[in-house]
């Protein structure tokens, strides 16, 4: 299986989505090839960011660390455990966030050892050996093996709290469905979602994919963001925390981190949706739920 680069880049570059699809060949995606760092690294670009920010460090001995804990437990496990501490050491601006570019040179550069430990599949088709799917190393954002990491933890944090990133990220379906979603934009919604499945009113997979299925579809009638208005974000409070990159100790590997102090989401606000969403679930077709095979007509 593929190792850790032997020569770990010092800083965060930008790898371009043209430029990453070249290196994905069946040796790199199967694991049994890394990536040619030297080439990879020649038509990589320096990011904007100065100082702590771009060094690489860090985030590699999280990935080292993330890999040593779950060794022996089930993989998807270690989601929960990096999200939120990923984002903590990882300080970008959402615009910074939303740059493919530097999500591929993190799983191309960085840390390939740990997209292929994390998410190759258990058995390969056709013959064929196992391979990771080619978009964990460059894709969309609810895809990419550390873009939906850090987005879930940004999304579904509460304020300074991840304890909802926890919950979110301890549950594939959550990660695999409702991140795609636009109405996670809005805070008390994305918290009203985490806590059906907190409460475990929601739990396998079907509940989850069923709960999005009608919240999503709701937003097309009903305004959440009216109905549970959030309070103004903070945007200094999180140029704040982004800034002190420089001084911020380690990320701690025990304890939850503490995100940026933007304010948490108004309580009433999630209880409001949290009702509503309930509603909602109680009245959609889940296969296999007592009751809705009937009206399934099974």
């Amino acid at each position: 299986m593929t190792d850790k680069p032997e020569h770990m880049p010092e800083h965060l570059a930008m790898l371009a989505d043209v430029n990453a699809a070249k290196f994905l060949s069946m040796g790199v995606l199967s694991g049994h090839e890394a990536p040619p760092y030297i080439s990879l690294n020649k038509i990589t670009e320096p990011v904007a960011a100065t100082g702590a920010r771009t060094e690489v460090v860090a985030i590699r001995d999280l990935i080292d660390d993330v890999m040593h804990l779950f060794r022996d437990d089930v993989r998807t496990k270690a989601d929960a455990w990096l999200a939120p501490r990923l984002h903590a050491a990882l300080r970008l601006s959402r615009r910074e966030a939303a740059d493919s570019r530097l999500w591929n040179f993190l799983a191309l550069a960085v840390a390939p050892d740990y997209v292929v430990w994390r998410h190759r599949s258990a058995k390969g088709r056709d013959g064929l050996p196992p391979v990771v799917a080619a978009n964990r190393f460059s894709g969309t954002h609810y895809t990419q093996a550390f873009s939906r990491l850090w987005w879930a933890a940004e999304l579904f944090r509460d304020g300074s709290d991840y304890t909802p990133v926890q919950v979110a990220c301890g549950n594939q379906d959550v990660l695999n469905t409702i991140l795609r979603l636009d109405i996670i934009d809005h805070r008390p919604t994305a918290q009203a979602l985490i806590r059906l499945v907190e409460k475990k009113t929601v739990s396998t997979g079907r509940e989850v994919n069923a709960l999005a299925v009608v919240a999503n579809a709701a937003a097309s009638t009903l305004m959440y963001d009216v109905l549970a208005e959030d309070e103004d974000w903070d945007g200094g409070a999180f140029n704040a925390w982004v800034a002190e990159a420089e001084s911020a100790p380690p990320v701690p590997r025990k304890v939850l981190p503490t995100g940026p102090d933007d304010g948490p989401v108004p309580a009433a606000a999630t209880d409001a949706l949290a009702g509503r969403f309930e509603a909602l679930f109680g009245d959609a077709r889940v296969r296999g739920r007592t009751g809705d095979a009937k009206q399934l007509g099974y």
